[in-house]
């Protein structure tokens, strides 16, 4: 509102305009208040306490990779919170499914929520829904509190980043702050097999988004990624022909010494300068002494930090097989990625940087940023393959013991310092 010069007596609105504009003023103001540092810390104290109650209702919710049920419960549970918070929001499943050796014939539903706002950028968070988890195993790891660790099936690889999520968004709408152009939430539930059924989702949605926020945990100590290694991997299978080992073995083609002469010619395509490692980790062989084996098969981890080496890898092995040493076996390659690397780029250091920045100015806590491609794959990789936004991993709470079988928590004291980091990023990319 332009400001009109006291002296100007004539122009000086009437009551109930002067009224009206002072309110919307005073709505302004408490919006810009909203935004504050200091506003933003107290309400996400505020959201502690309603956090883990989320949270306990998300960890009794057992939702492995091939829970179907469960994954639905909770899509479901997660889809009603997002609309109460003013989302669209669809619930589905892909029909565009990246099948590898593991992937299960059914898998569970997406959900995707999208919150307009009135500014220009462009977020995206992202977590998944499932665990490695096999129905029936809720009662050996229920939530528990203790001490300053909360317990339970699944709840930091990452109950506690979809709960994140829901509640920055509920902080955000408790502060009126609705200066991003869009928030668009994926929750997926295959993650834990390598995502085949929302891979391309998650890759066409971070295409022209400004920040991506993956709410993986940080680990013990609430660090954040700017990379990780991709995942491959090679499998071989071997067809020869059985025969009695001890009678008449020539008349057989032994598939276990065609697999080792196969494995000899391919175990060093590892590339120390680019990152490549390629190692052979499983192989199986016949059944009985003394039979010759007609199949063999092998399993390969893969692991790179550029997308180009998978592309190349998968090239060599198939030219490489061909040399055979028994003529008359069959040998077939196969190789698959199952997740692309996650790259640091420009615009993730500096968000990261804003990330350093607020942790240590407002929170008044160091905070460690890795941009070295380390551990295992992230949905994150997707989600920056065709974008050039800036990535985040890590932004969830902090914790350990994902994987195991009793001793898997978070650590309570990192639940508002990592809401109030990943509203105040948001905050941060919207002006």
């Amino acid at each position: 509102m332009k400001k009109v010069p006291t002296h100007i007596q004539l122009n000086k609105p009437s009551l109930p305009r002067f009224i009206a504009l002072s309110l919307i003023s005073g709505l302004s103001s408490v919006s810009v208040m909203a935004a504050a540092p200091d506003q933003v810390k107290k309400v996400i104290e505020a959201e502690k306490p309603i956090y883990l109650n989320t949270l306990k209702d998300l960890v009794q919710i057992e939702s492995g990779s091939k829970d179907i049920a469960g994954l639905n419960q909770i899509a479901q549970m997660v889809a009603t919170r997002l609309k109460q918070a003013g989302a669209e929001v669809s619930v589905k499943n892909s029909e565009n499914i990246y099948r590898m050796d593991d992937t299960p014939e059914q898998m569970g539903p997406m959900v995707k929520a999208v919150l307009k706002g009135k500014g220009k950028s462009k977020i995206m968070l992202i977590a998944h829904m499932d665990t490695v988890y096999e129905k029936g195993m809720l009662k050996d790891q229920p939530f528990k509190v203790e001490g300053d660790k909360a317990y339970g099936l699944g709840i930091i690889d990452d109950k506690q980043g979809v709960a994140a999520i829901l509640h920055v968004i509920d902080s955000l709408k408790k502060l009126n702050y609705q200066n991003y152009g869009t928030i668009t939430v994926l929750l997926n539930s295959d993650e834990e097999i390598s995502s085949p059924a929302s891979r391309q989702l998650i890759t066409e949605t971070g295409q022209d988004q400004d920040i991506v926020l993956s709410f993986e945990g940080g680990g013990k100590e609430g660090h954040l990624r700017l990379a990780t290694s991709g995942i491959g991997a090679a499998y071989l299978d071997i067809k020869g022909k059985a025969s009695h080992a001890g009678v008449k073995p020539e008349a057989g083609v032994n598939a276990l010494t065609e697999l080792s002469h196969q494995i000899a010619q391919l175990q060093n395509l590892s590339n120390p300068q680019t990152g490549l490692k390629l190692n052979w980790t499983v192989a199986q062989a016949g059944k009985t002494r003394n039979v010759i084996p007609d199949s063999a098969s092998a399993q390969a981890d893969v692991r790179a930090i550029r997308v180009e080496d998978f592309t190349a890898v998968e090239k060599t092995l198939i030219e490489k097989v061909k040399n055979k040493k028994l003529s008359d076996s069959q040998v077939n390659v196969k190789f698959e990625v199952r997740r692309p690397p996650l790259t640091a780029n420009d615009a993730s250091k500096k968000l990261a940087e804003k990330a350093q920045q607020i942790y240590k100015n407002e929170l008044n806590i160091p905070l460690t940023v890795s941009s070295q491609p380390t551990g295992g794959g992230t949905d994150a990789a997707f989600a920056g393959l065709k974008s050039k936004a800036a990535v985040l991993e890590g932004v969830g709470l902090s914790g350990d013991g994902a994987h195991s079988s009793n001793a898997e928590y978070i650590l309570i004291d990192s639940i508002v310092p990592r809401l109030y980091l990943a509203t105040r990023l948001i905050i941060e990319a919207s002006k």
